[in-house]
């Protein structure tokens, strides 16, 4: 892109830059205002504690989601089959300790 040209999107032939002052001025600083939000956005984004909602988030629906069918009703076989392997969990972990004890 030469310095007398701006691309105004993705595809579209660049528009040759008017030469008013005053457009100038207006151009640079709505790209400017642009850049800044785009700029708050991706620190917004970045922080860590937006980082660790999001994944809490995303960690919540698909709990949600497997345990419910696509008009929000609950699966119970899901539900049983789950609690089934936690129990089942639980119990091996409490056998291991009591024979590792003795």
């Amino acid at each position: 892109m030469g310095a007398d040209q701006r691309a105004d999107g993705p595809g579209l032939p660049p528009d040759p830059l008017p030469q008013d002052p005053d457009a100038l001025e207006q151009i640079v600083d709505a790209r400017r205002r642009n850049l800044a939000a785009t700029v708050d956005e991706l620190v917004y984004r970045a922080h860590p504690k937006q980082i660790a909602r999001r994944a809490a988030e995303d960690l919540r629906q698909r709990a949600v989601a497997l345990v419910t069918d696509e008009q929000g009703e609950l699966r119970y076989e899901r539900i049983g089959a789950a609690t089934t392997a936690v129990v089942l969990v639980v119990v091996v972990v409490i056998v291991r300790r009591r024979a590792s004890r003795a």
